[in-house]
């Protein structure tokens, strides 16, 4: 926005300071000069030429006194106003460096707690935010591309070993093309999946949170079969507000998570919901490997699978958590992992509370009726 050059807030500072001083002086000499010659003082009368003379002495000596309290307000008023004004310095400068691209820079204000030092630290905590944040979306970006690119480079090379080849297997080939280009097309989705949770541009209904963790567990029993793990689904009505477009996936990425990343052929898998009072649980367990404390909270991180499993043939896009902890932020929810101490993992999202109109507890049949 262009503005009109004015006056820094320094010389504002110092014009004021300058300015009070010299109304407070001028004041004093105001009363002095009234208790000298309007008081009747006891035993001390002035005569009318007497009072001509003290004018005559008292005017020089007001002048003089006004003229010292003019020069050291404008100097001491603009050197404290520098002094005060010093933080808002260093802030100013932090701001432009962040400004230029520098993300790393802090403020770092020194000294005990007060207003210029609040302002200071909440501009560090936001700067360190940031820089967090920046970082995030330029490992996604990056990984992203290189997930894209893979699938496309697959089938560039079955392309051409068709090419250079006539008698080669066409049957097979459509085969390993069909897998690679489902593989992208699935990536591509869960990534328009993450973009438009992360811009929360969704329409708001009431949603029962059990039974999108019900039909999640029913669209992927074939898959809990197919690698030989028992799927065990418990708990109450859990309302709430929110998408079912995207709850729904929600439950689809925790229960296909849990079956993929499970004991083959000897693996469960807990699916339940339950209500508190101002919010709802829909909680995710699995039997499976160990897992470290520092591995746990990276697996939410885009494209993040752990160190033990990136290679598996089991191994998915690397968004499912990723899309979860997105799709309950924007439903104000909260998403947290815990490694289970038998092995495998528990996952919990947390998401508000929405009460029935007719106050009816959380019993199936009382959600949602007129």
């Amino acid at each position: 926005m262009d503005r009109r050059p004015g006056l820094s807030v320094r010389l504002k500072l110092t014009l004021s300071y300058t300015g009070f001083l010299m109304l407070a002086g001028a004041m004093m000499l105001v009363a002095g000069w009234l208790f000298l010659t309007r008081v009747n003082h006891v035993g001390l009368v002035f005569e009318p030429d007497y009072q001509l003379s003290v004018v005559r002495d008292f005017a020089p000596l007001a002048a003089v006194t006004m003229m010292f309290l003019l020069m050291f307000g404008l100097a001491g008023g603009w050197l404290l106003a520098g002094r005060m004004l010093a933080p808002l310095n260093r802030i100013t400068y932090a701001t432009r460096m962040a400004a230029s691209g520098s993300l790393s820079h802090r403020v770092r204000l020194p000294g005990r707690e007060d207003e210029f030092r609040e302002l200071a630290d909440a501009f560090d905590t936001m700067l360190a935010r940031l820089e967090a944040d920046v970082a995030a979306q330029q490992r996604f970006a990056a990984n992203a591309s290189h997930e894209l690119r893979t699938p496309l480079a697959v089938s560039k090379s079955l392309l051409d070993v068709a090419r250079s080849d006539p008698d080669a297997d066409t049957g097979e080939l459509m085969d390993r093309l069909h897998a690679v280009n489902t593989r992208a097309i699935n990536l591509t989705e869960a990534l328009l999946l993450l973009s438009r949770a992360e811009r929360r541009s969704f329409d708001r209904e009431r949603v029962d949170l059990s039974l999108m963790a019900e039909e999640a567990t029913e669209t992927l029993l074939p898959l809990a079969e197919k690698h030989g793990v028992t799927l065990e689904t418990s708990g109450d009505v859990a309302p709430t507000l929110g998408s079912p477009a995207l709850l729904l996936p929600l439950a689809l990425n925790l229960v296909q998570n849990a079956i993929v990343h499970n004991l083959p052929g000897r693996g469960h898998v807990w699916v339940r919901t339950a209500v508190r009072p101002r919010t709802v649980l829909l909680t995710v367990e699995n039997t499976g490997e160990q897992l470290s404390a520092e591995v746990v909270p990276t697996l939410t991180e885009p494209f993040r699978r752990g160190t033990e499993r990136v290679h598996s043939d089991q191994a998915g896009i690397g968004l499912g958590l990723a899309i979860v902890r997105t799709i309950a932020q924007a439903h104000h929810g909260t998403l947290t992992l815990a490694p289970r101490a038998a092995g495998g993992l528990r996952v919990a999202v947390e998401l508000p509370r929405e009460v029935a109109r007719n106050g009816a507890g959380p019993g199936r049949s009382g959600y949602g009726a007129p």
